[in-house]
């Protein structure tokens, strides 16, 4: 059993929005093994057309994410939430292996168990080139900028 995740489900529009931010901070990390700490033993991803189960499988999955996803720094905004259940969308550049640099547009659903571990995980994710002076991103947000939307362009 794993430590607890707070905050808790059921959510409120605080403490859900408190989820998608730490959600980002972990993400923004690209630390593979504390990203996966966030999910149950047995959680349930659908990554575009990738299907996966388990923490382990989560970690080789970001592993090789952020190995061809260079300079990766991402932004999520709380769409909704209900009960134990987030949806968010979300926005993230990155680098590839050959130098090109691409603005990733997706959606999440995602639902938690009692303890505040992630148990379902569905991304469905578009790529759009983007020329680096274009580049928006740059880091992990800013505490000054947490809770603010991001902008869809």
């Amino acid at each position: 059993m794993s430590d607890p995740r707070p905050p808790l489900p059921p959510f409120t529009r605080e403490t859900a929005a408190q989820k998608v931010q730490a959600a980002e901070d972990a993400w923004n990390t690209r630390d593979p093994q504390k990203v996966a700490l966030a999910y149950s033993e047995n959680s349930v991803w659908r990554n575009r057309d990738t299907f996966l189960t388990g923490r382990a499988a989560i970690v080789e999955f970001l592993t090789a994410k952020w190995a061809r996803e260079r300079e990766y720094a991402l932004r999520k905004d709380l769409w909704a939430f209900d009960g134990n259940r987030i949806a968010v969308r979300f926005q993230y550049e990155s680098q590839d292996t050959d130098g090109r640099w691409w603005r990733s547009y997706g959606n999440e659903l995602w639902e938690f168990d009692e303890h505040g571990l992630m148990t379902r995980r569905e991304a469905s994710i578009n790529d759009v080139p983007v020329e680096e002076a274009d580049l928006r991103i740059h880091g992990p947000r800013p505490a000054s900028e947490h809770g603010l939307p991001f902008p869809l362009q």
